[in-house]
């Protein structure tokens, strides 16, 4: 499988990174692009926040919205087995 890995180029927050990846160039862009763009809500709302600390914080955030997904998921996974019983 390592050989469907390609390595593409992003740019967070000012910076370029190397991301090895078994998904799309397009994709991981879309998903660097993302947390980019998080990142610096983050910054504007928090100006004197260092790059660190804002990273941590859109980490935490972007978890919460995956666990928020993730219970919404599973509660409509769960009407749907409710509607097929």
């Amino acid at each position: 499988m390592a050989e469907d890995r390609e390595k593409v180029v992003v740019e967070i927050y000012g910076e370029k990174h190397t991301v090895l990846g078994g998904d799309s160039p397009e994709h991981i862009k879309k998903v660097a692009r993302q947390v980019d763009q998080k990142m610096r809500i983050i910054a504007q709302r928090s100006p004197r926040l260092g790059a660190h600390q804002i990273a941590i914080l859109t980490a935490l955030n972007l978890q919460d919205e995956l666990e928020k997904l993730q219970e919404e998921q599973e509660t409509l996974m769960h009407l749907i087995g409710e509607l097929e019983e």
